[in-house]
C-alpha cells in the first residue's frame, strides 16, 4: 500500500484504514494487527501517528492492546437484543414488537410538519400538519435504549379517525385497533437503514464513537395502499438487530384508477 493521499488528519487516515481492514476481515478478531514498525512502512507514516491511530481504535472499541504483546483486533459481540418487528392480530387486539420494553420518560407530544424527508413517505406535500409523538424505550434486561416517533397526519386524524387527533400519544398497537375500528384493513411496509447518529441520538442511547445506529421506517396503509401513519425506530446497532417473520404472499394486483 502507498503513502496516504486522502485528506484529514494523518492519524485519522490511518485509523481508517486499519478500520476498513478490520470490517473486510483483512484482520480477524483475535488476530494481532501489525506492529507499529510495520505500520509505519506500510502507511509511510511517523510513530506518533500511529500510536493516535491506535488510540483511536482502541477508543472505538476495535482493538484491545496488551502492553508488551501488542494490539488485538476484539471479538465483535453478538447484539445484546433482537427485537421482534412482527404485528400479531387477536381479535380486535394488536401486538407489535417486543413486549417489556419500559419507557423511562412520559411521552412528548407535539405538533409539526412534514418534511422533504417525511411528506413523500405520507404521500403529502411538503409543510402538511402533523401529530408527533417520541418516545424513549428501554429493555430491562439488557439495558438497550431506543427511541420511537409516531407521525400522524392531521388528515388521517380527521378524515378516518378522529380519537387519534384527540389522543395522538396512543402506543401503536392501539392505533392499528382504532383504524381497524374505522372501517380501515391495515398493511405495513418497513424499511431498515443504517447511518451515523446524530450528536443528541448518541448521547440519549449510548452509543460508542463511530457506531452507526438502526433505523427504522414503518408506514401504516389502507387497504389501497395509502399512508396512514408513519413510525420511526432508532437503536445503536451494536446493542440490537430486527428480526422478521417472512411470508409468501400473493403478488399485489395495482389498484384500479
Amino acid at each position: 500500500m502507498g503513502e496516504i493521499q486522502r485528506p484529514g488528519a494523518l492519524y485519522q487516515q490511518v485509523a481508517a484504514e486499519i478500520r476498513s481492514g478490520i470490517t473486510s476481515g483483512e484482520y480477524q478478531p483475535g488476530s494481532l494487527l501489525p506492529s507499529e514498525a510495520q505500520l509505519m512502512t506500510r502507511y509511510k507514516v511517523s510513530r506518533p501517528t500511529v500510536r493516535k491511530a491506535i488510540d483511536r481504535l482502541r477508543a472505538e472499541g476495535l482493538i484491545d492492546v496488551i502492553h508488551g504483546k501488542g494490539s488485538y483486533v476484539r471479538a465483535l459481540p453478538a447484539p445484546a437484543i433482537t427485537i421482534d418487528r412482527g404485528i400479531t392480530r387477536t381479535g380486535d387486539e394488536f401486538q407489535a414488537g417486543n413486549v417489556g420494553w419500559q419507557q423511562p420518560e412520559s411521552p412528548t407530544i407535539y405538533r409539526t410538519t412534514t418534511t422533504a424527508t417525511t411528506a413523500p413517505l405520507l404521500g403529502l406535500a411538503e409543510e402538511e400538519a402533523l401529530f408527533a409523538v417520541d418516545r424513549l424505550l428501554s429493555d430491562p434486561k439488557s439495558g438497550t435504549r431506543a427511541l420511537h416517533r409516531t407521525l400522524i397526519p392531521f388528515a388521517t386524524a380527521a378524515n378516518v379517525a378522529e380519537e387519534l387527533g384527540e389522543r395522538p400519544d396512543m402506543e401503536p398497537e392501539e392505533i392499528y385497533a382504532v383504524l381497524t375500528a374505522a372501517g380501515q384493513s391495515l398493511t405495513w411496509t418497513e424499511t431498515v437503514s443504517a447511518r451515523m447518529p446524530l450528536p443528541d441520538e448518541r448521547t440519549t442511547l449510548d452509543i460508542p464513537d463511530a457506531t452507526p445506529i438502526l433505523h427504522t421506517i414503518r408506514i401504516t396503509r389502507d387497504e389501497h395502499g395509502q399512508p396512514l401513519i408513519l413510525e420511526e425506530l432508532r437503536t445503536s446497532a451494536h446493542r440490537a438487530q430486527v428480526e422478521y417473520v417472512m411470508r409468501a404472499e400473493p403478488p399485489q394486483l395495482p389498484h384500479p384508477v
